[in-house]
């Protein structure tokens, strides 16, 4: 990889959490303005905000609130070793027009294989985004995009509890029943 394809990273003012929140607010702020104006897909009733920043391993996630999204997004403390795709340099995109969902990158985080949208904004620096809600018309205000994705989350966690609790039941039961097989006169 080149050093003009290098991923390029927040810049030393965004260290700080809180700066990074409030740059990513403002450039939201400026693609609301200077970008989207006048989509009629926008929801203006929702504000945009940045909700839940944390480190997670090598990166710096927070979801983000806007009239058109609600996304996961990660920045990277340094260099990932994702390679960038074509067309994907600072250089190449510094000049570019806004994408909402880059090109798709397969990377890991908890042990797991995740999934993102390559980023570029020449404030943030490139970063991956996870859609979570690409339909914001439903909803009235911020709290309501929250409360719903809340649900979501309890349904989720639900669902894996409730997978957790009938997977050893059913493997329990498979044993059960193949060693009978086995048994002479069943």
């Amino acid at each position: 990889m080149t050093s003009e394809a290098a991923w390029c990273l927040c810049s030393e003012d965004l260290a700080e959490d809180q700066a990074l929140s409030a740059a990513v607010v403002t450039v939201h702020a400026r693609i609301l303005a200077e970008t989207l104006a006048g989509d009629p897909m926008l929801n203006l009733a929702l504000p945009i905000e940045v909700r839940a920043l944390r480190r997670v391993e090598d990166w710096r996630v927070l979801l983000l609130l806007t009239p058109w999204m609600l996304a996961r997004l990660l920045f990277p403390d340094r260099a990932p070793s994702l390679a960038l795709p074509e067309g994907w340099s600072a250089a190449e995109r510094t000049e570019a027009r806004y994408l909402v969902l880059g090109p798709r990158l397969t990377f890991d985080l908890f042990g797991q294989s995740q999934q993102a949208h390559l980023g570029y904004h020449d404030q943030l620096g490139h970063y991956l985004l996870q859609p979570l809600c690409l339909n914001m018309e439903p909803y009235r205000d911020a709290d309501a995009v929250f409360e719903r994705w809340s649900e979501v989350i309890r349904v989720r966690d639900e669902n894996m509890e409730a997978a957790r609790r009938d997977c050893p039941m059913q493997k329990e039961i498979s044993r059960r029943e193949l060693f009978r097989r086995l048994k002479p006169g069943d």
